[in-house]
């Protein structure tokens, strides 16, 4: 078995010019999604989150995309977990998505916002009964004595709403959507030599760069 130093991988399946990408990162990204589609990446929505907290301690997690709306990326979320704590003291956040299937790779800087009420209704009514149940029953990333803690509140849940097949929102519980200023698109090549094609915002317009690998 290989030691952790000696694991590689060599990429080759892709290039990227800035001649061929799009003027609009959002758009470049919609492109990039929908090949991930196609190729069937697993969980092609999920990004790892990161955030920093009042003390500038930092901290990442996978979360999933739910959209990409009005330029605008989508997650859902508990607004009490330590994401949601992170991000009301500092909105500023960075997604990061990764397709090793396709050997690319999307980095994202952006301002984090609380999408609207309705919005976040309508999503959390469309998800599963069981998904429903959870985030009313979990305290997310809170301390817990143990797994059975959980359960009972599951079935503490189960009985309150039952008979009801469609639960209300919890008040902590909603949505936001990350404004990007900086969207970075890496596709791996060989000998490290990797391709980075960066979009910056400025007054307004998206500034195409190359950056050395």
């Amino acid at each position: 078995m290989p030691s952790i130093s000696e694991i590689r991988t060599d990429y080759t399946k892709a290039s990227l010019e800035i001649s061929g990408v799009a003027q609009s990162p959002i758009e470049q990204f919609n492109t990039w999604f929908n090949d991930a589609l196609k190729a069937e990446v697993l969980e092609p929505n999920a990004m790892t989150l990161s955030t920093v907290d009042g003390h500038g301690k930092p901290s990442g997690r996978v979360v999933l995309l739910k959209g990409v709306e009005r330029e605008r990326f989508l997650f859902f979320t508990n607004y009490q977990s330590q994401k949601g704590k992170d991000l009301d003291i500092n909105p500023a956040c960075a997604l990061t998505f990764f397709w090793p299937e396709l050997e690319r790779q999307v980095r994202i800087s952006g301002v984090a916002e609380r999408v609207d009420v309705k919005i976040a209704e309508e999503y959390f009514q469309s998800r599963p009964r069981g998904s429903q149940v959870g985030a009313w029953a979990s305290p997310q990333s809170s301390i817990i004595k143990n797994r059975e803690l959980l359960e009972e509140r599951v079935t503490e849940i189960e009985k309150r709403f039952e008979g009801k097949g469609v639960l209300p929102k919890p008040h902590q519980w909603g949505g936001y959507e990350v404004a990007p200023f900086e969207i970075e698109f890496w596709q791996g090549r060989p000998s490290r030599l990797h391709d980075r094609i960066v979009y910056y915002l400025k007054d307004g317009k998206w500034l195409i760069h190359r950056l050395a690998p």
